[in-house]
């Protein structure tokens, strides 16, 4: 493979002329008459067995060549990017200029590569790291929410329904004066407060008992799913078969010993403000890097390529699919459940995918800029962080996992790290 011309054409295009030559394209030639020779027929041979002169002497020199130039483009093009050491981010546009069989073949290729980046004044950026203050209050509701978790259900016979039950209902609902589809059910469950019906219903329950027939009057919402029901007075004619009520443990060590490993209460609220402090601790370290993250990203100056954006929205939406793939939704289901198109789905992602592309190029400028180096052993640390994460074997996640694509990964996190130790950050309480 040969460069016969490099020119940039645009801010982030790169046209290239090379060619292959005659030898490299003869090899290609052979390659393609070896691959396709068990299908062709000629007049006088088995199917399969004509030597090559043969072939193509019957359809004609250029036989092979479609194949022969198919076959060795995706070498010489990495050869190309290769030799030019390019930072290719999309599909290169590439154009078979001329074929013979004494010059060889002649391509030209447009080639997007990674923008120009400038960035300065990283270091000493401002910010505040605000750490919410756990209060007795905040230890007050995970210690109710620990009483929800460990609450009996108890049946109740001496007393109306009130708000926080569960009542077991009939129930049927009439609009004009006429049953609607979807109005009615027998032995329904409701916990009374939860807002699971219309407004005005649960309400309306409050205060009735086992066994009495009585009537619900509400008003449909304007936005309500159904359109025939919109704004539309209803009345439900009800009847409670049963009511069941929650009962709370007292919140003592006895509650302790049987909601926890502590012996005391006091040793489990010590152990709630020590988490939550650590939650709240994580979530201001979390906002602290979100902000200096924005102003790295204000402080980047380049002309992005659109391919940038797309590859990284692409990524995006797989990492979406991923996610929901335990409950068996596809991006294909869930187009058909909201009806939206692919382009309005992946418009929703522009954003921060235009984000992430940004904050990278900035990252690897600054790791450059700070000559920031990762040695073999930040990387056999990566690694072994990876396979303990993902529970996999280590040398399985250097198999999927490129040494020099951690090694980028990890110039960026130290570049950040520079960052962030660099700033001046105000810490307050909430």
């Amino acid at each position: 493979m040969e460069i016969i011309s490099n020119k940039k054409t645009a801010v982030n295009t790169v046209e290239v002329e090379f060619k292959a030559n005659a030898e490299e394209f003869e090899q290609a030639v052979q390659a393609a008459f070896l691959k396709q020779r068990k299908n062709i027929t000629v007049p006088g041979f088995r199917k399969g067995k004509a030597t090559r002169k043969m072939i193509e002497t019957q359809y004609g020199e250029g036989v092979f060549y479609q194949e022969a130039v198919n076959g060795m483009y995706q070498k010489t093009v990495s050869d190309v990017i290769d030799e030019l050491s390019l930072e290719v981010v999309d599909m290169p546009k590439v154009e078979v200029v001329d074929v013979n069989k004494e010059n060889g073949v002649s391509f030209k290729a447009e080639f997007t590569v990674k923008p120009e980046v400038e960035i300065s004044d990283y270091k000493g950026l401002k910010a505040t790291k605000t750490v919410k203050t756990v209060k007795d209050e905040d230890i007050d509701r995970e210690i109710d929410k620990l009483r929800e978790r460990d609450a009996r259900i108890i049946d109740v016979s001496d007393r109306p329904l009130e708000k926080g039950d569960t009542a077991v209902f009939d129930f049927e609902g009439f609009v004009d004066g006429k049953p609607f589809e979807g109005g009615k059910a027998e032995k329904f469950s409701l916990e009374i407060g939860s807002g699971h019906f219309i407004p005005g219903f649960e309400d309306g329950m409050i205060g009735k008992s086992i066994g009495e027939d009585f009537d619900v009057n509400v008003t449909f919402p304007e936005d309500y799913s159904a359109e025939e029901l919109k704004g539309k007075p209803a009345v439900f004619k009800c009847k409670i078969h049963e009511i069941k009520a929650k009962e709370y443990a007292d919140v003592d060590d006895e509650f302790a010993k049987d909601v926890s490993e502590f012996d005391t209460l006091d040793e489990l609220k010590a152990d709630i403000r020590k988490k939550l402090e650590e939650s709240a601790e994580e979530a201001a370290a979390n906002s602290l890097d979100n902000d200096l993250n924005e102003q790295v990203i204000g402080l980047l100056k380049a002309e992005i390529p659109d391919a940038m954006i797309n590859n990284r929205v692409d990524d995006l939406v797989r990492d979406w699919e991923y996610r929901n793939r335990y409950q068996g939704i596809t991006v294909n289901d869930y187009l058909k459940f909201t009806g939206m198109t692919i382009e309005q789905f992946k418009e929703e992602f522009k954003v921060p995918a235009e984000k992430q592309v940004k904050l990278r190029l900035a990252l690897e400028k600054v790791a450059e800029l700070e000559n920031i180096t990762v040695s073999d052993e930040d990387i056999e640390k990566e690694y072994n962080e990876m396979a303990e994460n993902y529970k996999m074997d280590v040398e399985k996640v250097k198999s999927v996992i490129a040494k020099s694509n951690l090694e980028k990964d990890i110039a960026v996190e130290k570049a950040f790290e520079l960052i962030r130790d660099s700033a001046e950050v105000t810490e307050k309480a909430e």
